[in-house]
């Protein structure tokens, strides 16, 4: 299984990379009220990322959905979404917190202009309490399916 959110795209085309190269299931993420492209102007301290980031209280984003259907059946589930301020998406927050990850290996991935992958797997792992949580991968905006399908075949998933 394949969950991500995606702000811009980059994120959704990593995880369709890893998703055909496994034959995997994908779930996205998709707030109930959508980021629009002025909501991510880090640039702009009116922003909505600008003002959820200065507030947390704003951070626990609604999402559609947080039930994967068949979840249990899943043993091995990679985790993607664009890194904010150096961790993760808010947005995936909210679903690692609503699902239960016992008897699951959980691989983080993120995309990002610059930033690393950082601390954002293994906060995600501290919110979720359960999963066998792994290093996770970071992938610049202009990676190709090629340097995706490489990193998951080395996986030996």
């Amino acid at each position: 299984m394949v969950v991500y959110f995606s702000a811009t795209g980059s994120t959704k085309a990593v995880a369709g990379y890893i998703a055909e190269t496994l034959g995997a299931d994908t779930f996205e993420l998709t707030p109930q009220e959508p980021y629009l492209a002025a909501d991510l102007d880090y640039n702009n301290s009116e922003s909505r990322v600008c003002r959820e980031h200065a507030d947390p209280a704003l951070q626990d984003v609604a999402l559609t959905s947080t039930a994967v259907e068949s979840w249990e059946r899943y043993d091995t589930v990679f985790v993607g979404y664009p890194i904010w301020w150096g961790g993760s998406a808010w947005p995936v927050n909210g679903f690692v917190k609503a699902n239960d990850f016992t008897g699951k290996t959980v691989i983080p991935f993120c995309t990002s202009a610059s930033s690393a992958l950082g601390q954002s797997g293994e906060t995600l792992a501290q919110l979720a309490g359960t999963g066998d949580w792994q290093e996770g991968q970071r992938f610049p905006s202009a990676v190709t399916q090629q340097e995706v399908t490489d990193w998951v075949k080395s996986l030996g998933k």
